[in-house]
C-alpha cells in the first residue's frame, strides 16, 4: 500500500558510485595513480552490482 515510500535500493548505491568516481578523478589530478586505479576498480565493481540489482527489479 505504501510502496511509494520505499526508496530504490540502487539510488543510494548510485550516489556512492558517483562519489567514488569523483574521488578517483581527484586522485588522478593529484598524480596518485595507485589510488586512482584502486578507486576506479571499486567503482566498476559497484556498477556491476547496480546493474544486477536493476536487472532483478525489471524481472
Amino acid at each position: 500500500m505504501f510502496g511509494f515510500f520505499k526508496q530504490s535500493p540502487t539510488k543510494k548505491r548510485r550516489k556512492v558510485y558517483d562519489q567514488k568516481l569523483e574521488e578517483a578523478m581527484l586522485a588522478q589530478r593529484k598524480g596518485d595513480m595507485r589510488s586512482y586505479a584502486m578507486l576506479t576498480a571499486q567503482a566498476e565493481e559497484m556498477w556491476r552490482e547496480i546493474e544486477s540489482l536493476e536487472k532483478q527489479q525489471a524481472d
